[in-house]
C-alpha cells in the first residue's frame, strides 16, 4: 500500500470516528444539518456527518435554578427582598431549544417577574405565613408562560425573605409583648382554678372541726421542716376547765 493511500485511509477513519457521539439516557441530542433541524436522536450510539452535521444537547432531567434576590414592595408598603427557587424540567426538547433562546435564563427571568408581582399585591403577614400559597401562584403564572416552550413547571418555593433592621426590632417586640400577655392570661387562668379548688376544700374542710385542726397540724409540720422559724404553737382550749371558761 502506498503512502498516499495510508494517508486517505487514516483520514477517511479519523473523519468517521470524529462522527460518533454517545448521547447520555438522562439526555436528547438535536441534530441540524446545514443549520436546518433534521430530528432529535435518543440515547446511546449515534454518529453524524462531521462538519455537515451538528447536535445540541438537552437535559431531561429535573433543573433547579434560583431566583435572584428581588426587592419588593409588599401591599402594606412594608419594603423586603425576597429569593426562591423553581424546579423545572424539559418536556419537549424541539421546543425548548427552538421556541426560545436559553430557556433556562428565560426561566429565571420570568420567576423574578411573577415573584414581583405575586408579592407586590399580598401584605407582609401573608407573605411570612403563606409561603407555600405564594409559591404556587408564582408557578401558576410562570408555567402558563411556559406552557408552548415545552417546559413543566414542577414547583416554585420561596426560600428566604429579607427584612430593614427596624421591622425586625418592631417584629421582635410584637412577638415579645404577644408571649408576654399569653403568659400572663395563662396565669390569671391558673389562679382562677386555684381559687376554685381553694374554696371547694374549704366548705369540705368547714363540715369536720377535725378537719380543721389536722390541717393546721400540717401547715405547722411543713413550717417546721424548713427548721429555719421558730413556732409559738398556741395553747389549746380544749384541756382549759369549764369553769375557767365560764370565769373568762
Amino acid at each position: 500500500m502506498s503512502l498516499l493511500a495510508t494517508i486517505l485511509l487514516t483520514m477517511l477513519i479519523l473523519f468517521l470516528l470524529s462522527g460518533i457521539r454517545i448521547i447520555f439516557e438522562y439526555k436528547r441530542a438535536l441534530k441540524f444539518r446545514f443549520g436546518s433541524y433534521v430530528k432529535t436522536l435518543q440515547p446511546g450510539l449515534r454518529w453524524i456527518i462531521p462538519i455537515v452535521e451538528t447536535i445540541q444537547i438537552v437535559d431531561i432531567r429535573v433543573i433547579t435554578i434560583n431566583i435572584l434576590s428581588q426587592e419588593v414592595m409588599t401591599e402594606d408598603n412594608v419594603p423586603c427582598s425576597i429569593d426562591g427557587v423553581v424546579f423545572f424540567k424539559v418536556d419537549n426538547a424541539e421546543k425548548a431549544v427552538l421556541e426560545v433562546e436559553r430557556f433556562e435564563y428565560a426561566i429565571g427571568q420570568l420567576s423574578q417577574a411573577a415573584l414581583r408581582d405575586v408579592c407586590g399585591k399580598v401584605e407582609l403577614d401573608t407573605i411570612l405565613s403563606n409561603r407555600e400559597e405564594m409559591g404556587k401562584n408564582i408557578k401558576a403564572i410562570v408555567a402558563e408562560e411556559t406552557l408552548h416552550w415545552g417546559i413543566i413547571i414542577i414547583d416554585v418555593k420561596i426560600k428566604d425573605i429579607q427584612l430593614p433592621e427596624n421591622m425586625r426590632r418592631m417584629m421582635a417586640n410584637q412577638a415579645e409583648a404577644e408571649r408576654s400577655r399569653r403568659a400572663m392570661i395563662i396565669l390569671a387562668q391558673a389562679e382562677e382554678q386555684a381559687a376554685e379548688k381553694l374554696l371547694e376544700a374549704g366548705k369540705i374542710i368547714d363540715q369536720s372541726p377535725s378537719a380543721i385542726k389536722l390541717r393546721l397540724y400540717q401547715t405547722l409540720a411543713n413550717i417546721a421542716a424548713e427548721k429555719n422559724s421558730t413556732i409559738l404553737f398556741p395553747f389549746p382550749e380544749e384541756i382549759l376547765p369549764k369553769r375557767a371558761k365560764g370565769e373568762e
